[in-house]
């Protein structure tokens, strides 16, 4: 083995699973599980991205058995694909910390500031395109909650993806929203605390994001997204003013809600019973985002 390219197979429900550490910006390394279909490519491939990150191969190798049905979807219909871990998210890091730029000092990289969690989905993203069995014209993104999120900030200043999917984006950083009573600060940590931010109306949204600066974030995108809400979710109005701004601003952009009860049904989870919890609602909703990535990426 190749001690710069760590790449490692194991069996799971009988398919082979491709356990791989890939190089970020900063030198270090992040995980992922990846499928892919029989033959030699390249296929298109899709990079899935869920929640905050951290936790490494174990998250990982968890995933790959437990929250593998629409990673098997993709690969039926012809994907490649791959679940990812990135750095833990920083609070407010991508508001505060402003653009990376890199440089160089005395012969190695000097960086502004510590890479971010969605510049290593962009460092992963690169560096599947160097290899023989990815189409590299073809990769797209499926992210859910804080990964939609990332889905965001990714296009807003990376163009070499193909589609996007923000399942329940949890943009409030990327809007630049001020949370209102129902957050707090945390007084041990000095942290805030979102978890129950009321955020269900659309109206009320549009009230505390910086409309200048969500704006300018959204002008720059390029990539096609597929925006996916939840009825009844306290951060449906998140959701859906993604959706609504990068319609304001001329982005190819469609909208679809879904009414169901767990935050993530893009991503069913295997159950006690080793079934997956799974209901007609969300087979509906992966059936959607496959048919879109199919159109957008042939």
């Amino acid at each position: 083995m190749d001690p710069e390219h760590i790449h490692l197979t194991e069996e799971v429900d009988g398919k082979t699973i491709h356990l791989m550490y890939v190089e970020v910006w900063d030198g270090l390394y992040t995980a992922i599980g990846v499928r892919k279909p029989e033959g030699d490519g390249p296929f298109p491939t899709v990079l899935m991205a869920a929640g905050n990150g951290g936790e490494g191969m174990a998250w990982i190798r968890d995933a790959v058995r437990n929250r593998a049905y629409t990673m098997d979807r993709l690969v039926e219909a012809g994907f490649a694909c791959a679940w990812l871990r990135y750095r833990t998210e920083v609070e407010l890091g991508y508001n505060t910390g402003g653009k990376l730029v890199r440089d160089a000092r005395q012969g190695r990289e000097m960086f502004n500031r510590a890479p971010l969690e969605y510049e290593d989905e962009i460092a992963v993203a690169e560096y599947l395109k160097t290899l023989s069995w990815v189409d590299g014209d073809r990769i797209g993104v499926i992210g859910m909650s804080h990964g939609g999120e990332m889905a965001l900030k990714i296009t807003a200043e990376y163009h070499g993806l193909a589609a996007a999917v923000a399942s329940e984006p949890a943009s409030h950083e990327f809007l630049a929203l001020r949370p209102d009573d129902t957050a707090f600060v945390n007084e041990e940590t000095g942290l805030r605390n979102i978890e129950e931010m009321q955020m269900a109306e659309v109206d009320k949204v549009r009230r505390r994001i910086d409309m200048d600066v969500a704006k300018a974030r959204i002008a720059s995108i390029q990539t096609p997204f597929l925006v996916m809400g939840r009825d009844e979710d306290h951060l449906q109005g998140i959701f859906r003013t993604s959706y609504e701004l990068l319609v304001e601003a001329g982005k190819d952009a469609e909208w679809v809600s879904y009414d169901h009860d767990y935050h993530g049904y893009v991503f069913p989870i295997r159950g006690e019973d080793g079934h997956y919890i799974l209901n007609d609602v969300q087979i509906q909703a992966i059936d959607h985002v496959i048919g879109w990535l199919q159109e957008r990426m042939g």
